[in-house]
This record gives C-alpha cells, sequence and structure tokens, in this order.
C-alpha cells in the first residue's frame, strides 16, 4: 500500500493558492477562470493549447515539473453535440482519454492532492430511474449517441477513484447537467441544445422566415445549469475541508457529485422561452426523423443540497443571459447578423 495511502490535503482553497486551470479558455474553463478573480483568487496558472499539448504524455509531465501546482481543476475536454459524436466517435474517446490520463496522472506526480475533474451527466444509463442519484452509474447501458465520449468520461472517474484509494489524494468529479451561458459554442452544427436554439431562432427572426426547424419530437425533457452558477459550486467545492469530502471521497463509492438547477423542461417548453427572448414569432417545426436522445434526465442534487450549496439562475434569467452574451458575439464577426 502506498505510503501516502492517508495523507491529508494541505491544500484546500486559499487566497494564495497555486491553481492550474486546464482548459481555461473554453466555457466551463472561462467560467472558472471568472469566479476565481471575482473571489480574489490571482494565483492561476494557464496554458493554452499552443503553449501546452495535453494530449502528449511528455509535455504534461514537463510542465508539471516545473509548475507544481497547488491545485487542478481539469476543464480540457472534446466536447459537441449529437451531431460531432455521431461524426467523431474516435476522437472523443482517444482525444478525451489522453488529456485525462496525463494530467490526472502527472497531477499525482508533481504532489497535487486536490483536483476537480469535469464529468457529464450522460456518465448515466440511458434509462436510469429519475432523478439520477450518483449510485446509478454503470447500472444499465448508456446512451449509443454519445457512448463513446461517456466511456471516455466514466474513465477519467475511475482513475480518480483509483490515484484516491491508492495514493490518499483527494480527486473527485462534478457531474454537470447540460450547461449553457457565457462563452457558448454558436456553431450549427456542433451546438449543443439552448445555443443551437438561439442560433437558429436568431438567424430566422433576422432573416424574417416563418418557421425554422428543430431536431427530434420536443418531449425529451432536460435539466440545464447556467455554467456561471456551475463555476460557483466548484469553488465552493475546492473550500471544503477534507472532513466534508468524505461521502465524495471513500473507498466504497467513485468520488462524483452530481451540481444540477434541480428542475427540468421539455425541449418544446424550452424553445417556447427562447423564442421569447429571442423575439422570434414564426413557428418551430419538429423534425422527427432525428433523434431525441435520452428520453428524460435530471440530476439528484441530494448531496450537493446537505453541503450546502444550491444553484440560483432560473433558466429564463440564464437564457437573457446567454442570448446577450450571443449577440455580442456575432457583432464581433458581422454587425449585420445582430441587428434585431
Amino acid at each position: 500500500m502506498d505510503m501516502g495511502r492517508h495523507h491529508v490535503s494541505k491544500h484546500i482553497l486559499k487566497r494564495d493558492s497555486s491553481i492550474f486551470v486546464a482548459g481555461h479558455r473554453g466555457m466551463v474553463g472561462s467560467s472558472i477562470i471568472r469566479a476565481l478573480k471575482k473571489s480574489g483568487y490571482n494565483n492561476l496558472i494557464l496554458r493554452s493549447r499552443n503553449e501546452l499539448d495535453l494530449s502528449s504524455r511528455e509535455a504534461v509531465r514537463d510542465f508539471f515539473s516545473r509548475f507544481p501546482p497547488d491545485l487542478v481543476i481539469l476543464c480540457a475536454a472534446r466536447v459537441g453535440g449529437i451531431i460531432a459524436n455521431s461524426n467523431f466517435p474516435a476522437d472523443f474517446i482517444e482525444q478525451n482519454l489522453n488529456i485525462e490520463v496525463n494530467i490526472i496522472s502527472e497531477a499525482q506526480r508533481a504532489g497535487v492532492t486536490r483536483l476537480l475533474f469535469f464529468g457529464s451527466s450522460c456518465v448515466y444509463p440511458r434509462c436510469c430511474p429519475q432523478p439520477i442519484r450518483e449510485d446509478y452509474l454503470l447500472s444499465g447501458p448508456l446512451e449509443p449517441t454519445n457512448r463513446p465520449y461517456a466511456i471516455a468520461k466514466i474513465a477519467g472517474i475511475e482513475l480518480c477513484w483509483a490515484f484516491n484509494r491508492q495514493h490518499g489524494t483527494r480527486y473527485f468529479s462534478i457531474m454537470p447537467p447540460n450547461l449553457y451561458g457565457l462563452g457558448d459554442n454558436y456553431d450549427p452544427y456542433n451546438s449543443h441544445v439552448i445555443p443551437g436554439l438561439i442560433q437558429k431562432m436568431h438567424a430566422a427572426k433576422t432573416n424574417g422566415n416563418l418557421s425554422m426547424t428543430a431536431w427530434g419530437s420536443g418531449q425529451a425533457k432536460r435539466e440545464f445549469l447556467l455554467v456561471d452558477d456551475l463555476a460557483e459550486a466548484c469553488l465552493f467545492l475546492l473550500s471544503c475541508p477534507d472532513n466534508c469530502l468524505e461521502q465524495l471521497v471513500n473507498d466504497e463509492s467513485p468520488p462524483i457529485i452530481n451540481v444540477g438547477y434541480g428542475e427540468e423542461i421539455t425541449i418544446k417548453k424550452l424553445s417556447e422561452i427562447v423564442q421569447e427572448v429571442t423575439g422570434f414569432k414564426g413557428q418551430v417545426d419538429w423534425d422527427m426523423s432525428k433523434p431525441d436522445g435520452t428520453p428524460r434526465k435530471i440530476l439528484s442534487t441530494t448531496k450537493m443540497d446537505n453541503l450546502g450549496w444550491k444553484a440560483n439562475t432560473d433558466l429564463r434569467t440564464g437564457i437573457k443571459i446567454a442570448y446577450k452574451d450571443y449577440l455580442s458575439h456575432i457583432t464581433k464577426i458581422s454587425p449585420n447578423l445582430a441587428e434585431h
């Protein structure tokens, strides 16, 4: 057994903690940076993709040997919607596995005792009971449309758990629902549902179209969380002393915790809210030939509730924030596109 098996973490989140945020330019990573800076944590270690290739074990090992941080927040991942997952399954599993193995392994070798890894609610079985509890992991078949990505994320969870058991680290994983907000991806082929609807409805309104098409039946239910609420949850968890995290870091269960809003909504109802926010007055045609994905998905947040944290941004308010960000985004690309 490793001599460090019962090591107690010295580094919970402190003002002078050196924090490596991997993937800081993505939607989740940039929200983490905003939250850290807002709260006065400025000793941040940041590297762009050009500065550090996270898929290279040699590069990651060299980085940790030269700049060993106190804490690691692993946001970096290859992500995308149903289309991207369907077209590039090998890329999704290979790239995510490489990133996870390199960072988690080299962080432990560099002496990092606390690490936060971002999973995804897609790691849970497609048709498991609702709301989804953390102990439903690996209790049934996955959703086929994103299976390679989900399996990569499950491997990351298992890696964190294995290091905790063998080396006494405090590595744990957050399971968020569908995320949206500042810095989202509005690519029409690779975006998730909220940015996809915002982009399509704004374009339809701008072009004077009487209708627009959305995928599926609209009856699937989803839970959505504003990414800045997720960032606040991360800071909350990283600030928790070790004795508060025993429910997450133990030998009996994987070190995962759901972080969600706690409410679900049909995609059809979601589209109505996006219509109101964007001002699109036309009709939404549902393309029934396209998949709905998992029929229903809402996370149980009992563990997070017991720790004393809840999300506070309702969906309509969050979509207004997201739409304002989208208008700012397209204004930079083409001012004419933002006219409304």
